[in-house]
């Protein structure tokens, strides 16, 4: 089976991943057109299923997390179920798999193995700290990537503790930086003569790129960052004010031209021929001024008065959504940022649209999460294994 749209027209991929970076890596796959199997337990499912809100016992994130993708309910760590998976595997493009190190090769399914039989096939290992050094057999979420990557230590408020997330953030990173991995290997793949590779990512480096070079300074300077609520020790004003009808908005000034637009704005231009004023990082040192003027000028106004009075400027600024906002925020439905989807269990479901716009070869939201196993002997029809071999595998539980 083969999508008909999409630059990743043509390729199968494997998703035998779990929770949330390798998923949203194969969504992203499955949204430009890659034909997506995924693997999930008979019994115990996907602890996707299970993840954030439900509408009468129905999974929503499911619904967009698992769209675009076939569902085949395999074990694969019973012998029957890994030569079924062998099958599969010979026939994809991509496996993505995020087991800790040393599972597949204990259920004889090492990548060495699997290219054996497929040489072109490209396997993207996601794990919490990467499949080599001391940390490699730990288990791996995204909170402990959020804690050592050093984004928890520079967020929060200065006499505050460290501040976590309250959303999957380094998984997000590392699905994102995973269908890029996933892309250039392709693209060696192609220009190599057809030859596969395993990529090896970790949740905790894509988060560490994110949060920026404090392991070059402390190398450097012996300087640690540290928190400064919503202030920048790079900029200022840069923070969230509240305005009078109780909404914020958020304002960034890492331009000097923004930065003297806002203070004009606000009635201070008198502060803009300051020579600390002339740059970001000495106005950084005058915050509490900046934002005492900042901060009375926005509290004395609505949010929609702040923002007009902002964009008629030229100055950035913008509200701090809740998700009911973004719903009804005309950009975000125009551009299709948001998009619905019609599930067969929720009906029209809101979902985040194709991550980005191709002029060529766009993307597209075929249909959304499907149930455990709903396309099981279809799948395996495929793969040419026999309906009495399909039955038995059933009675024996490793397929569902």
């Amino acid at each position: 089976m083969t999508t008909s749209d999409g630059p990743l027209t043509g390729l199968r991929v494997v998703d035998a991943s779990t929770i949330l970076a390798g998923p949203l890596a194969c969504q992203i796959l499955g949204d430009f057109g890659a034909e997506v199997i995924k693997i999930e337990h008979p019994t115990a499912g996907d602890g996707m299923r299970g993840h954030g809100p439900s509408l009468d016992g129905t999974p929503i994130w499911w619904s967009e997390i698992s769209r675009n993708k076939r569902t085949v309910a395999l074990s694969l760590s019973r012998p029957a179920g890994a030569d079924v998976f062998r099958r599969l595997v010979a026939t994809a493009d991509v496996l993505v798999e995020n087991f800790r190190p040393g599972t597949l090769e204990r259920w004889g399914l090492s990548p060495d193995e699997l290219r054996e039989l497929n040489p072109g096939l490209v396997v993207a290992r996601v794990t919490g700290f990467g499949q080599t050094g001391p940390y490699a057999a730990r288990a791996g979420f995204g909170t402990l990537a959020e804690a050592m990557s050093g984004f928890a230590h520079l967020t929060g408020q200065a006499d505050g503790p460290p501040t976590l997330p309250a959303f999957g953030l380094a998984d997000s990173i590392a699905g994102i930086a995973a269908s890029s991995a996933i892309s250039m290997a392709l693209y060696a793949r192609a220009t190599n003569g057809g030859v596969g590779q395993v990529i090896d990512l970790s949740l905790l480096e894509p988060i560490m790129t994110a949060v920026g070079p404090g392991p070059s300074v402390y190398g450097l300077t012996g300087e640690i960052g540290t928190r400064h609520g919503n202030r920048s020790t790079n900029n200022s004003p840069r923070n969230a004010y509240e305005t009078s009808d109780g909404h914020w908005v958020a304002i960034s000034t890492s331009a000097q031209a923004i930065a003297e637009r806002v203070l004009v704005l606000v009635g201070h231009p008198e502060v803009v021929e300051e020579p600390w004023f002339a740059s970001g990082h000495t106005r950084a040192q005058h915050a509490d001024l900046l934002d005492g003027y900042v901060g009375g000028w926005i509290g004395a106004r609505t949010r929609d008065e702040v923002v007009a009075a902002f964009t008629e400027a030229g100055a950035a600024v913008a509200p701090v959504y809740s998700a009911r906002d973004l719903v009804e925020d005309e950009h975000v439905r125009a551009t299709g940022m948001l998009t619905p989807v019609q599930d067969p269990a929720l009906g029209e479901v809101l979902q985040h649209g194709v991550m980005w716009r191709m002029s060529g070869t766009p993307g597209r939201i075929r249909f959304p999460g499907r149930p455990i196993g709903a396309d099981t002997d279809d799948v395996l029809d495929e793969l040419g294994v026999a309906a009495d071999e399909i039955s038995a595998l059933r009675d024996q539980e490793v397929i569902r």
